[in-house]
């Protein structure tokens, strides 16, 4: 073979690579754009395993997962479609935008609260605490007591845990922190107990911080939901189908055994910032395996903040309205048939 036949291989082989790398972004920037707020909590695991196995990009959405505050904090960003969708949890601030109009739709469960135990969110004591005589949640009569926020899960879970010791809000304490912040305030003694959250409940186990009081108090309990702006979701259906497909497949593998799996403990850890030793064995959340919300559930948490004096409206609210059931039964469709 001459050099100048080698040369013109080489020089086609070269533009040939060239024109794949130019097409590479370009097919990229093709696909549907969403971001997605996320907590570094593990009952976000399917939306950490969906990105970082390709979940996403295989149905065809291309998918930005970005850390977020609080419930309130998401549903106003949906609302002004500063943001195309998130996970947020069945707080006060949710049913009262949603009384108000926010133009937000719902479509999927994103945790809920197994029934068993160990419970991937305890009701935790500091070892202090438990040292100083504390070993009922009666014990915490005056004491201390540590609440992620005002309004959501954390508060209607710390509700149920207190009402197992007979107690209400107003025989304790009430200290708002995250769960990232317990630890300090447990070894410090600025608090005596509180809600937990995985990987956080257990940290505090292994570290000698705290232990596990209250598990059985939020049994079955809809943790969160997956909402998105809603002229989103009016301008983008097929997007959000291919979403929830892929979201509906990365929980369908953790929930039959995917936390088995190295990598799922890799990409979990990258996102919640722990090792991925410290997942391993810890309590999940689970979901319905078609992504449905149980109602009945999320009307009791409703009620809960309505008795709080958290709502601003009277009777149920339109959840029905904004809950696009259709758009979920399409992206178990779209995942059956990818099968």
């Amino acid at each position: 073979m001459s050099s100048i036949t080698r040369r013109d291989l080489m020089a086609a082989a070269a533009a040939t690579a060239l024109a794949t790398s130019l097409a590479a972004p370009a097919l990229a920037q093709s696909l549907p754009q969403v971001e997605f707020l996320y907590s570094p909590y593990a009952d976000y695991a399917p939306f950490f395993v969906a990105k970082e196995f390709g979940f996403f990009e295989e149905f065809g959405v291309d998918v930005t997962l970005s850390p977020k505050g609080d419930t309130a904090e998401t549903i106003q960003m949906l609302a002004s479609g500063n943001i195309e969708a998130g996970s947020a949890t069945w707080a006060s601030s949710l049913f009262n935008a949603l009384d108000r109009g926010a133009t937000v739709a719902i479509i999927a469960t994103s945790a809920r609260m197994p029934s068993t135990v160990p419970s991937p969110s305890p009701f935790m004591v500091s070892q202090l605490a438990w040292d100083a005589g504390v070993r009922t949640v009666a014990d915490l009569k005056g004491k201390r007591i540590g609440i992620p926020g005002p309004g959501g899960f954390g508060m209607f879970s710390v509700g149920k845990a207190l009402e197992k010791g007979g107690l209400t809000f107003e025989d304790v304490e009430p200290i708002f922190l995250p769960p990232p912040a317990t630890a300090a305030a447990f070894a410090n003694g600025a608090l005596d107990a509180g809600w937990s959250i995985e990987p956080f409940a257990q940290q505090l186990e292994k570290q000698g911080l705290g232990r596990r009081l209250v598990e059985d108090h939020t049994f079955g309990t809809e943790l969160g939901l997956i909402a998105f702006n809603q002229d989103f979701v009016t301008e983008n259906e097929d997007a959000v189908v291919e979403f929830m497909a892929a979201y509906l497949k990365a929980a369908r593998l953790l929930d039959t055994g995917g936390w088995n799996d190295d990598k799922v403990l890799r990409a979990v850890a990258k996102y919640t910032g722990t090792e991925p030793d410290s997942l391993r064995g810890i309590p999940y959340t689970i979901r319905s395996e078609d992504g449905a919300i149980d109602m009945a559930s999320v009307r009791e948490q409703e009620e809960f903040f309505r008795s709080r004096g958290a709502l601003e409206y009277d009777g149920p609210v339109d959840i029905e309205g904004v809950y696009r059931l259709d758009l979920l039964k399409r992206a178990n469709e779209l995942l059956a048939n990818k099968k």
